[in-house]
């Protein structure tokens, strides 16, 4: 199952990925950011309905310079404190900046937001393969893009979304920026259930694939054999 989600990443296609039934307890669409257009965005805000955001690689993330959410509001009273997040209290969260393309009107368009991460992920690219950074020119913040910061070490330290995303990412071989969005529940108002995420998945010909599955996977992987050329 792992093998058939990675080539669908590989390809270009959407994959449901669940966490953990003692975290999150959540599925989220993902998608490779390079290959992300406009009709992506409408079914992630459609048929997922919770926060579009693009997870980064740790390494990318530390050279083009984007903190974590949390040290940079420290100064002030609304940084999140250690213990804070109620299925994480050993880590503070992922966030980091919310960006817009210069080049966007809102920003919130889904053309707008298809722009923004494209460009995201050639930066995370430029940023493994010694290539000229240009983070600053290309984005403005605040934004409607929401990036996320994957913890050094991967799932051997957290093992959130954005870890298992960025993750599946290098055991695909592919650009490590992936598009999340969360999948809601419009009757309940809370996440939409497992069962009824795998129902959408077999409705729709999309891999389903579980947070273990991604760790298992991962303890046998070598982060040696990525060049991060994709």
């Amino acid at each position: 199952m792992i093998e058939k989600a990675l080539a669908a990443l590989r390809d270009g296609k959407f994959i449901l990925l669940y966490d953990f039934e003692d975290r999150e307890g959540e599925t989220d669409f993902a998608i490779r950011s390079d290959a992300v257009t406009p009709r992506h965005i409408l079914r992630m805000r459609k048929d997922g309905g919770g926060l579009i955001c693009t997870a980064v690689h740790p390494v990318a993330a530390r050279r083009l310079g984007l903190p974590f959410a949390s040290d940079a509001l420290r100064a002030m009273a609304v940084a999140e404190r250690q213990g804070d997040i109620p299925y994480d209290r050993k880590n503070h969260s992922s966030f980091s900046l919310w960006v817009n393309h210069r080049d966007t009107f809102t920003g919130i368009t889904d053309r707008d937001r298809a722009l923004t991460v494209n460009a995201i992920a050639e930066q995370v690219k430029c940023a493994l393969n010694g290539g000229g950074l240009q983070f600053h020119e290309i984005f403005r913040t605040p934004g409607h893009m929401a990036l996320l910061r994957a913890a050094d070490g991967l799932l051997d330290v957290r093992k959130g979304q954005t870890e298992l995303s960025i993750a599946m990412a290098e055991m695909a071989q592919i650009t490590p920026a992936i598009t999340i969005c969360e999948m809601l529940d419009d009757e309940s108002g809370y996440a939409l259930s497992k069962e009824d995420a795998i129902a959408y998945a077999k409705r729709h010909g999309l891999m389903f694939v579980e947070g273990k599955e991604v760790l298992e996977a991962w303890k046998s992987h070598s982060p040696g054999q990525n060049a991060h050329v994709r």
